[in-house]
């Protein structure tokens, strides 16, 4: 074959001479085609990545399976309590000395590590640590991650524009919101030097007391999720980001949050293949750059009793084999409860039995020194092969050449401009809009009108009722804000009610309220009071299930001022609520039955 192939490129050259007229095309000038590796600074060329490996030290291989976090605004950052905790955790001053001891492979920005304050402090630290990064391994730019999923679970805050979270969209029923939502996300973290989104979430929420993703998944129905999912990794990745599908093979049947426990998932595989394979397939075939791994036991799937993270079966036979994905596949956080069955032994054990299973990328080991050093370890004993390390490796430098990092590894400070852009902010704000769902107004209270002119807004959420006082008090209402905190002391309800007495109508948030019955009793004692209440669900829907007879709701998926925004817009009349539920709701203590349909949503009749 390589010489029929070496043929193959002779007879072209010749008759290119023949063609062109071109002088000097004897059978001795005939130019033959490159040996391996012989354009090996080519950072375009097909065969840069096993060129690079061969390059490689051992040590520099190992760093680069590694992402975790480093405390502080700057690469090297001075200030003293970012140092003690960089040394509490890493046992090093700052991120420099953390990218140059380890050669890491890629670093997790966190609002709680001081990493994300503004656009021009998160784009300086960006550059900072890529120009650390080349230094340290010439050629190799780092991977810079953050958790951008937008509602519930968002790391840049504004201006960054800010989009509703994954069922908000999928109330909306409009892929194109999607697409669009996650191209503007992808542009704007990419101008802040954030390269990698470990977004979007593929898991189906079939159970509606879910812990950990609930609003985060885009719905209950696979199709419905796989579509969004699909649009959404080709909007994050056309806007020059690398996408990541999680958490395979899928959380959304989970009763356990994998962040302090080990979930179970009792799925039969046919389940599995009918609900919670389908939007990682979906996944794969839009392209996606990465898959996170789920700290989940899957019986069904393997009998070992060990996490996804950690089984072969599930990563190596069923992703890679079986799925036929050939991205990375990066570990959810390894420092959750969910990644540590082997106890104290966790901290060594767990990266290399998660390498052997078939990740690539080792996210945020409790104890990266331990990690890094145990994995040199099993290679060089050859627990874990050298052909297994270059594999992984590959994969990560392959994702930096596809994703352009390597000819662009420092963000362009005049990209800033592109944060916040007007038709950004106003894409996010029509998209909101299109997510509120109107689930009952049998008092026909909504839109509010004329007489009514004071209205109070409490219940759940300090910043969440500050920010919709503000939004109805910028219109001709004027709005009360008394917020009452997550599980209302009888104080507050007897305030709350006090306060009731004095307005026209009360609008009152719930957040999971069938995890604090304190706010359900803050619901009836407002109703008590014979004035309209509105009651708002700012997270899952499902509170709907637990109010009674309670005549007027809405739901919002989300808390943050954009949704409140579209919410305040919603209760007086601006615009109409279309969004649909893009999950069943069921009675309470009846998790089978339907209250609410899939697809249920009320409009205001047209005047």
């Amino acid at each position: 074959m390589v010489e029929h192939q070496r043929k193959h490129v002779l007879l072209t050259a010749a008759l290119v001479c023949l063609s062109f007229g071109s002088t000097g095309c004897g059978k001795d000038e005939v130019t033959p085609p490159p040996t391996p590796c012989q354009q090996k600074d080519d950072i375009h060329a097909a065969d840069w990545v096993p060129c690079r490996l061969k390059d490689m030290t051992l040590e520099e291989k190992v760093g680069q399976l590694f992402m975790t976090y480093a405390y502080g605004e700057q690469a090297a950052d001075p200030n003293a309590s970012m140092i003690a905790s960089n040394q509490k955790d890493h046992g090093v001053d700052n991120a420099e000395q953390l990218i140059s001891r380890y050669h890491l492979g890629g670093i997790i920005y966190f609002t709680w590590s001081n990493n994300l304050n503004n656009p021009r402090q998160i784009s300086a630290l960006s550059r900072g640590l890529q120009q650390v990064a080349m230094r340290q391994a010439p050629g190799i730019p780092l991977l810079i991650a953050t958790d951008q999923e937008h509602g519930v679970v968002t790391r840049v805050g504004e201006p960054v524009t800010q989009f509703p979270g994954s069922m908000a969209l999928g109330a909306t029923r409009r892929l194109q919101d999607a697409h669009e939502a996650a191209r503007i996300t992808g542009r704007e973290l990419r101008a802040l030097g954030i390269n990698q989104n470990f977004g979007p979430v593929a898991d189906v929420n079939s159970n509606p007391l879910n812990p950990v993703i609930g609003v985060r998944s885009f719905g209950v129905d696979p199709a419905l999720v796989s579509g969004f999912v699909q649009t959404q990794i080709r909007g994050m990745q056309a806007g020059g980001i690398a996408a990541s599908a999680k958490h395979f093979p899928g959380h959304g049947d989970t009763d356990v949050d994998s962040h302090f426990g080990l979930p179970i998932i009792s799925r039969s595989t046919q389940q599995l293949d009918a609900v919670d394979l389908p939007p990682f397939v979906a996944a794969i075939d839009a392209g996606v750059d990465a898959i996170m791994s789920a700290h989940i036991v899957v019986p069904s799937l393997d009998a070992s009793g060990l996490p996804a993270t950690l089984s072969r079966p599930i990563l190596t036979d069923l992703l890679r084999g079986q799925l036929g994905y050939t991205g990375v596949v990066v570990s959810d956080s390894l420092a959750m409860a969910g990644a540590r069955p082997f106890g104290d032994e966790s901290d060594a054990r767990v990266p290399v039995e998660a390498l052997k299973a078939g990740v690539d990328l080792l996210l945020m080991p409790p104890k990266i020194d331990v990690a890094y050093n145990a994995v040199l370890a099993a290679v060089r004993g050859g627990e874990l092969s050298q052909e297994r390390l270059d594999e992984a490796v590959g994969r990560i430098l392959a994702l930096k050449q596809k994703r352009g990092l390597l000819a662009e590894p420092l963000v362009d400070e005049a990209a800033l401009a592109q944060v916040g852009a007007a038709s950004h902010l106003d894409a996010a704000e029509s998209i909101t809009a299109r997510s509120i769902t109107l689930l009952r107004n049998d008092a026909r209270v909504l839109p509010l009108k004329a007489p009514v002119s004071k209205v109070l807004v409490t219940g759940w959420g300090v910043a969440t009722t500050a920010a919709l006082g503000e939004e109805l008090s910028k219109r001709w209402v004027s709005a009360q804000v008394l917020q009452t905190g997550i599980a209302p002391a009888q104080s507050a309800i007897d305030q709350a009610v006090a306060a009731a007495e004095q307005v026209d109508v009360v609008v009152v948030l719930t957040s999971r309220a069938w995890e604090n019955p304190s706010q359900l009793q803050l619901v009836s004692a407002l109703r008590s009071t014979q004035k309209p209440v509105v009651v708002v669900s700012v997270r899952e829907p499902y509170d709907v299930g637990y109010l009674g007879d309670a005549p007027t709701v809405v739901a919002t998926y989300g808390y943050r001022p954009v949704s409140m925004r579209a919410l305040a817009k919603v209760l007086l009349g601006v615009i109409n609520p279309t969004g649909l539920l893009p999950v069943n709701i069921p009675e309470a203590g009846k998790p089978s039955s339907s209250l609410y349909p899939i697809g249920y949503g009320l409009s205001y009749p047209i005047p």
